[in-house]
């Protein structure tokens, strides 16, 4: 069992395809409780079938449990949370990506505006050591994806 820091997610502001699938299921990881530890960490799919507002009201939910948990039950569901999401094949992420996407484009822009000062404010909130953590983990993530995944991101990404 892992245990996911809420502020461990990736943002949807330039690509929201896997980036806000994983933000949204590092963020939403609560549908059931084991015994004695925080949220179990949901599953991508059921995930991707619930309305923004409903995401919305999971995530803050899974905030508040995470909160409570200690730091290695914290580190024990973000681990968790990345060998579900490694655990899908190329073509299951392409899906949920695809479906995040849609999802974020039907967003009126008030809302993305909102869910996007949100996660600027939890990025900005982290020490120096979760950012440092958080950019590992985004390594990690992109290692994992097939060559062809891993080319339709940069295309997707503004040159800097």
């Amino acid at each position: 069992m892992s245990t996911v820091s809420p502020h461990a997610t990736i943002a949807p502001r330039r690509w929201p395809g896997l980036r806000a699938c994983a933000t949204a299921l590092l963020l939403a990881a609560g549908a059931a409780q084991p015994a004695m530890a925080g949220p179990t960490v949901p599953d991508p799919q059921a995930w991707a079938r619930l309305s923004p507002a409903e995401q919305a009201e999971r995530r803050a939910d899974i905030q508040r449990q995470l909160d409570k948990l200690s730091p290695a039950e914290r580190r024990a569901f973000r681990r968790e949370l990345r060998d579900r999401l490694a655990s899908l094949t190329p073509a299951e992420r392409q899906a949920l990506a695809g479906q995040t996407r849609q999802q974020w484009a039907q967003l009126p822009p008030a809302e993305r505006a909102a869910l996007s000062e949100e996660r600027r404010a939890r990025l900005q909130a982290m020490s120096r050591a979760e950012r440092a953590q958080l950019l590992q983990q985004r390594r990690d993530l992109l290692e994992r994806l097939s060559p062809a995944e891993r080319a339709a991101l940069r295309e997707k990404l503004p040159l800097r």
